[in-house]
């Protein structure tokens, strides 16, 4: 996590919040491997979208699941920002956004997990 997180900013990209879902858990008395989700993104890439469609503020700034497997392994897990611009409808016109959207996610997820 520390390394996606170092990623983003290094991308130019803003964290704007990481829930840590194995400190919840032992919190409410129950145990869960390493399990975070660091929120991150740039308003210059996000608004165009929100503007063709509002619901995607549910879905925007982008999501990373950084979790720990039952070997111990490392995974990163995100959503598409293609898939979520077709979930609402706001991918018409955006595809060009959408693009270096993806291909932003992408780096950062390869320089993350190198």
């Amino acid at each position: 996590m520390e390394r996606l997180a170092a990623s983003v900013a290094a991308h130019g990209m803003t964290v704007f919040a990481r829930i840590d879902h194995e400190a919840g858990a032992a919190e409410a008395g129950m145990s869960l491997r390493p399990t975070e989700v660091l929120i991150f993104g740039n308003p210059k890439g996000g608004t165009p979208l929100m503007q063709a469609a509002q619901t995607m503020g549910i879905d925007l700034p982008l999501k990373a699941l950084v979790y720990q497997d039952e070997a111990g392994k490392t995974w990163i897990a995100y959503n598409d920002p293609r898939w979520l611009a077709a979930r609402h409808g706001a991918a018409r016109g955006h595809e060009k956004l959408l693009e270096v959207l993806t291909n932003a996610l992408e780096t950062v997820v390869k320089d993350a997990a190198a």
